[in-house]
């Protein structure tokens, strides 16, 4: 762990000129670790600028580590996702490392928000955490805990890129 940090601070200090969102055209491609309650998956998304602070996209997430009661089936463990993002970054203008985004999304167990971060410490690489809660659920019966998956409050963090 002193070595991760060790090393992400030297990352911070040594990589100071890039830029978190570039508007029209700029391509963000996130990968990286869920957490939700019963559940820890892989979340991959793409981002596709289309103005100077505002994205669309897609998001997926499989939940891999799964508690064993929840008899969660393929169609349980795995989302796909619609989303739109307003980058704030430049709108803020904190630091041009720093891009805050909040969001909606569509996907295939809800339409819900979402609010991210992401800073860049060179022109492609960087670190996001997103956080992300369903504001309407498709399936208005009560959810049995499978259900639950990706029908709930879930916190993803993990590694972005600029292609």
């Amino acid at each position: 762990m002193k070595n991760f940090i060790l090393l992400m601070s030297f990352l911070c200090v040594y990589f100071v000129n890039s830029q978190a969102f570039k508007g029209k055209g700029d391509n963000k491609f996130q990968v990286g670790v869920n957490f939700q309650e019963n559940a820890t998956g892989l979340n991959v998304s793409y981002d596709l600028g289309v103005g100077e602070n505002i994205s669309l996209g897609f998001s997926s997430t499989y939940a891999l580590e799964v508690e064993n009661f929840l008899d969660a089936d393929f169609g349980d463990r795995f989302d796909i996702k619609a989303r739109f993002n307003a980058n704030l970054g430049s709108v803020i203008n904190i630091d041009d490392n720093l891009d805050i985004y909040p969001g909606l999304h569509v996907g295939l167990k809800n339409f819900g928000g979402h609010i991210g971060t992401r800073y860049f410490f060179t022109d492609g690489f960087g670190v996001y955490t997103e956080l992300s809660t369903p504001f309407s659920k498709y399936n208005t019966d009560r959810l049995t805990f499978a259900e639950k998956l990706h029908n709930q409050f879930t916190v993803s963090l993990g590694a972005v890129f600029s292609l």
